[in-house]
């Protein structure tokens, strides 16, 4: 009698036709390649906004204290490195922190929704409830409830990223092909052969695609949890530099806090896609996609 097992092997060491080995792939000019495009057209976007604000601030002569341009913006950057870099680190162990705990509890509630209907129905409404509650009207709860300043913060920034990891998993558990979840009842496998065989590998596309949502989610919690908690000192996070450079009209040191948090951003967003292209590489279309 066929086995799964022995379906995979079959499947494995199948070659494909000779016409198809034989066939040879053309060399794109790496000036043509999609890495390439990835790259090179949002840098140059970006540097051509970037002296178009340079050049509007100083033609119409724009006070600093109003809008900075982006060379006054580096010089401050410049100026206040480390002490920037320091309130970076305490908003990236946050970030880091809430990133984790909603990786871990997003994926453990997803399994439960997928191995139970009724768990699904009765619980999912509430993890929609989460999302759509404003962080900031339970943000002081949670404060005043969570002792520990950082751990509030964390907690905070775990409501905002936690639903996507919780939505795409669960899609993706449930998005199985339904010939071969047929195939897998008919081999007589059990509940958790067919979860981590089948089910689990068919959502990994679908938990790395939450996974770089949440990423992003968790540093805007994290400076928005900032912002509520108001916490300062010398283990202040960057929501506090720039709630302080406001108050004390330093508005270059203020649209640097801002740009350190968006390159922080763009770059968790970019090593997630990086590590998901790594798991996904020589078996997902999506993976695929990436390297042409």
């Amino acid at each position: 009698m066929t086995t799964i097992l022995d379906v995979s092997a079959a499947a494995t060491n199948a070659s494909p036709p000779a016409a198809i080995r034989a066939r040879p792939r053309k060399a794109t000019p790496w000036a043509q390649s999609e890495r390439f495009l990835r790259v090179a057209v949002p840098a140059t976007v970006g540097l051509m906004l970037l002296v178009l604000w340079e050049g509007l601030v100083r033609a119409f002569e724009v006070p600093e204290f109003l809008v900075p341009g982006p060379l006054r913006v580096a010089q401050a950057l410049h100026e206040d490195f480390a002490m920037l870099m320091s309130a970076l680190w305490t908003t990236l162990s946050i970030t880091a922190g809430a990133f984790l705990m909603a990786t871990l509890v997003g994926t453990l509630i997803a399994f439960a929704f997928v191995q139970s209907r009724w768990v699904e129905l009765s619980f999912f409404p509430y993890a929609v409830l989460l999302q759509v509650t404003p962080i900031a009207a339970i943000a002081p709860l949670i404060i005043i409830w969570v002792k520990h300043p950082t751990a509030a913060l964390i907690v905070c920034a775990v409501l905002i990223a936690l639903f996507p990891i919780i939505a795409n998993t669960t899609m993706g558990l449930r998005s199985v092909s339904p010939g071969l979840a047929a195939f897998f009842r008919m081999q007589g496998a059990t509940r958790w052969q067919t979860l981590v065989r089948l089910q689990i590998p068919s959502a990994l596309p679908y938990w790395f695609a939450g996974l770089r949502i949440s990423c992003g989610l968790s540093l805007v919690g994290a400076v928005v949890a900032e912002f509520v908690a108001g916490t300062g000192g010398q283990g202040a996070g960057l929501a506090y530099q720039i709630l302080q450079s406001g108050y004390q009209l330093n508005i270059p040191r203020m649209f640097a806090a801002l740009a350190l948090i968006s390159l922080t951003g763009v770059v968790l967003f970019w090593a997630m896609l990086a590590l998901s292209n790594a798991v996904l590489k020589g078996w997902h279309d999506s993976a695929h996609t990436q390297e042409r």
